[in-house]
C-alpha cells in the first residue's frame, strides 16, 4: 500500500511558471490522497515549493538532507519531521527507504541522478516500488525520446524502459503508481 511518495525536484524553480505550478498541483493530490511527501529536505526552488504547499494543505513533509546543505542555510525548518544525514549516498538511501514510490518533476541533474538510480535499483530487484515522469509541458519529452532510442539500439530492455511511468498531469500520474 503506498502510503509516501518520494518526490525529486529541482533546487531552482525553472524558467517556466508552470513548474511551481505543477508542483502545487502534485502537493494538493498527495494532500487529497493521504499520501506523505518525501524529499530533499530543501526550502529552495521546486523542493521549497512542494513543500510548503503540502505543509499549507495540512499535508506530511519529511526531509532528508546532507549536513552539507544545511550549513549552507538551504534546510527546511517547518517540516514535519527532518533527517539530517552525512552525505548524498545517505539521503538518497534514507529517501528511498522511507518511500513507497517516486515520482521526478522537472530538475537538473540531481533530479536525473536520483530518477535513474531509482530505476536501476527497479532493474535489478532491489526495489519493486512504483517511479514516475511528471512531464510538465514537454520537459522531459527528450529524455522519454532517448530512452525510446536506447530501447531500440537494444542496450536498455523494453520492460525496464516500461518501469517508468510517464504522464504530464500530477493526478494521473498518482493514479498509475497507486
Amino acid at each position: 500500500m503506498v502510503k509516501s511518495i518520494c518526490v525529486y525536484c529541482g533546487a531552482n524553480a525553472g524558467a517556466s511558471p508552470r513548474f511551481a505550478e505543477q508542483a502545487r498541483v502534485l502537493a494538493k493530490a498527495l494532500v487529497e490522497r493521504n499520501l506523505a511527501l518525501v524529499y530533499g529536505g530543501g526550502n529552495v526552488g521546486l523542493m521549497g515549493i512542494i513543500a510548503d504547499e503540502v505543509l499549507r494543505l495540512g499535508g506530511e513533509v519529511t526531509g532528508v538532507i546532507p549536513t552539507a546543505l544545511v550549513e549552507r542555510e538551504v534546510g527546511h525548518t517547518g517540516l514535519t519531521r527532518q533527517f539530517i544525514v552525512k552525505d548524498m549516498h545517505e539521503r538518497k538511501a534514507m529517501m528511498a527507504q522511507l518511500s513507497d514510490g517516486f515520482i521526478a518533476m522537472p530538475g537538473g541533474l540531481g533530479t536525473l541522478e536520483e530518477l535513474f538510480e531509482m530505476l536501476t535499483w527497479a532493474q535489478l530487484g532491489i526495489h519493486s516500488k512504483p517511479i514516475g515522469l511528471l512531464n510538465v509541458d514537454g520537459y522531459y519529452d527528450s529524455l522519454v525520446a532517448f530512452i525510446r532510442h536506447a530501447t531500440a539500439q537494444g542496450l536498455v530492455r523494453p520492460q525496464h524502459a516500461e518501469l517508468m511511468l510517464v504522464e504530464s498531469a500530477p493526478d494521473t500520474l498518482l493514479r498509475r503508481l497507486m
